[in-house]
C-alpha cells in the first residue's frame, strides 16, 4: 500500500512495482516513454485491490482526496472509485466533478455519491438526470435510488 501511495504522490518506486500495477503497459515507461500520469492511475487502481486501514493517516487521506482535483481525468476517474470503495470523506469533492466535461469522471462521481453521500446530494445527483450522457443519466438514477434508500425522508 505504501508504495502506491508513493506513487500517487508522484514519486518513482521502481520498475518491478511499475510492472506489478501497471502491467506490460508499464513497459514503455520504463524504457522510456513519457510518464504522463499512468503511474498515478495504477496506484489509485491498486488501492481498489489492496487496503489496509490502519496506514491510511490524515496526509494518506489527504493524497487520495487529491485524485479527484487531478488534471488527467482518468485519474480523477479511479479517484472516485477509490472513495467510494474505500468510503472517504470526499462528498463536496465528489460533487464538483458532477460538472466535470469528462462524462466518465462525472458517472463515476455519481456512483461514488450513491455509496458515501448524504441528503444533502440528492438534488445534485438528481440534475445529472438530464446529462446528455446516457452512461451519467444511468449512473444517477441508480445514485438517487441508493441516496432514497439510504436517507428515506429526503
Amino acid at each position: 500500500m505504501s508504495r502506491s501511495l508513493s506513487l500517487l504522490a508522484g514519486n518513482n518506486e521502481g520498475a518491478d512495482f511499475l510492472l506489478f500495477v501497471g502491467g506490460e503497459h508499464a513497459r514503455g515507461i520504463i524504457d522510456g516513454a513519457p510518464v504522463l500520469y499512468w503511474p498515478e492511475l495504477w496506484g489509485a487502481r491498486a488501492l481498489l485491490h489492496v487496503w489496509d486501514a490502519s496506514v491510511i493517516d490524515e496526509p494518506a487521506t489527504a493524497l487520495l482526496i487529491s485524485t479527484l482535483t487531478n488534471p488527467a481525468w482518468r485519474v480523477r476517474e479511479m479517484g472516485a472509485r477509490l472513495a467510494a470503495a474505500r468510503e472517504l470523506d470526499a462528498a463536496s469533492e465528489l460533487a464538483t466533478l458532477l460538472g466535470d466535461e469528462v462524462p466518465r469522471v462525472r458517472t463515476a462521481a455519481v456512483r461514488a455519491l450513491g455509496a458515501i453521500g448524504s441528503a444533502e446530494d440528492i438534488d445534485p445527483v438528481r440534475a445529472l438526470l438530464k446529462d446528455p450522457e446516457v452512461e451519467v443519466r444511468r449512473g444517477a438514477q441508480q445514485s438517487l435510488d441508493k441516496l432514497r434508500s439510504r436517507h428515506p425522508k429526503s
